[in-house]
């Protein structure tokens, strides 16, 4: 199947994990990112002109490269680990960077966006799981980091974003992604601006989604599996 075939699915089973919700919130949009690492620009143009509006892409230097010739006019997201020594580049690349997960690495957000006189939009990555081999700030230390990013000038928290395990029984996933929707929507109550709840990948959206993810990060799904380069 093609790209933009793969792109309908995703899309109509977006709708229907929507129609699933158990809360009042089945008419909030969810915005689907389509994960482009590693696919190359030629696929990032397709699923563009077929109807995506944001990209999403894992790594500075592969995004940076990509976007020199990419022509198209779309939201970008970097959805993987920031390094600091990174953040400079990012912020000129990046409309939302995803993984913010650390006092020291929203500091070199901030630095880089006031250089080049800009407001960085960001999201706090959580490890509810609280997985060795996964970055983020642990539900516990989440409103102190909070306080500290409010504290900063040049870089303004838009929401949250989770990485669920990679369980054999996706059904675990909903246990996490439904107390995640509970942590956004009370921080929700008492800020302006927090809107986005990014969750769910290829293999766990549908389900994110019914648990009241507004944003999904879909790759695979979309374009089939990664050729590495």
């Amino acid at each position: 199947m093609s790209v933009v075939e793969n792109l309908q699915i995703v899309l109509e089973e977006i709708e229907q994990a929507k129609n699933n919700r158990t809360t009042s919130k089945k008419n909030e949009p969810v915005i689907l990112i389509a994960v482009t690492k590693n696919h190359g620009v030629e696929m990032m143009r397709e699923a563009i002109d077929g109807g995506v509006k944001d990209i999403g892409e894992n790594r500075v230097q592969e995004a940076a490269e990509k976007f020199k010739t990419l022509d198209r006019e779309v939201t970008r997201h970097l959805i993987g680990h920031l390094q600091t020594n990174k953040a400079k580049q990012a912020v000129r690349l990046f409309d939302l960077i995803h993984s913010v997960d650390s006092e020291h690495l929203a500091e070199a957000i901030d630095k880089a966006a006031g250089s080049v006189g800009k407001i960085q939009d960001v999201l706090i990555q959580v490890n509810l799981a609280k997985e060795d081999s996964k970055s983020g700030v642990y539900e516990e230390n989440l409103q102190s980091l909070i306080e500290k990013i409010d504290a900063l000038k040049n870089i303004r928290l838009r929401g949250l974003m989770l990485i669920a395990p990679n369980y054999s029984d996706v059904e675990n996933c909903r246990p996490l992604f439904r107390r995640m929707r509970e942590i956004f929507d009370d921080i929700n109550k008492t800020r302006n601006g927090f809107d986005f709840l990014s969750m769910g990948m290829s293999h766990d959206y549908k389900i994110a989604v019914e648990e009241g993810a507004n944003v999904v990060r879909v790759g695979t799904a979309i374009f089939g599996a990664r050729n590495y380069f």
